[in-house]
């Protein structure tokens, strides 16, 4: 379950969190019956409605990336959110854009290659940029090769590639958030975890003698 309390109805800001509980709930208290429309348990929101002007921003946030202002293809856009949630290891973000992928029209051949993108042959140049360029951002924290910036320059303008970095650095955020604070569907156990040896294992024998180890 989620690692903080989470807000009820009637505990929630009236003017802040009500608002976006009934959008998404109707007149639940998601917290007594939870779920949303995309199957997810909505304990990011009532967890998030801990501290009303954090909520609010990351709602904004939301209305930010979809917003017609943006010149960037929302394409382009979801290929970032989703690589970064698969990069995360956040089943959250990389299950929610998925959805989103395919809710604008990406074929599902190119949903399933984000993950493997290196070795796809269905992206174009730019989509091949752009995912480099996430996995620049998420995994070497934005160290960017010169090479790789190069590239998006070719395709995209300064204003797109700003949106792009923008967008893509919230979700890296929201994926880390989700699983340190066991959110939806990122609430499980870490899949890293010892083995255990058989019955009349020794230890001991194990970590000094060499030539058995070897031969494990």
């Amino acid at each position: 379950m989620a690692r903080l309390r989470q807000v009820s109805r009637s505990d929630a800001d009236p003017d802040r969190v009500v608002p976006i509980y009934d959008f998404l709930f109707g007149d639940r208290d998601p917290v007594a019956e939870p779920g949303t429309s995309t199957g997810t348990p909505g304990d990011w929101w009532t967890v998030f409605a801990l501290v009303p002007d954090i909520f609010t921003h990351c709602v904004s946030g939301f209305g930010l990336y979809r917003s017609p202002e943006r010149r960037l293809d929302p394409l382009l856009r979801e290929l970032g959110q989703t690589r970064a949630g698969w990069l995360c290891a956040s089943q959250f973000v990389y299950s929610q854009h998925c959805k989103s992928c395919r809710g604008l029209g990406m074929d599902e051949a190119k949903i399933t290659a984000i993950a493997h993108w290196e070795v796809a042959d269905c992206f174009s140049p730019v989509e091949r940029a752009l995912l480099a360029y996430t996995d620049y951002l998420v995994d070497q924290h934005g160290r960017v090769p010169q090479a790789v910036f190069d590239e998006l320059r070719r395709h995209l303008d300064d204003e797109e590639i700003l949106e792009f970095t923008y967008i893509t650095s919230l979700y890296f955020m929201h994926a880390v958030m989700t699983r340190a604070l066991r959110l939806e569907f990122d609430d499980r156990a870490d899949p890293i975890v010892e083995v255990d040896a058989p019955d009349g294992f020794d230890a001991a024998a194990f970590a000094t003698d060499r030539r058995r180890s070897d031969r494990s």
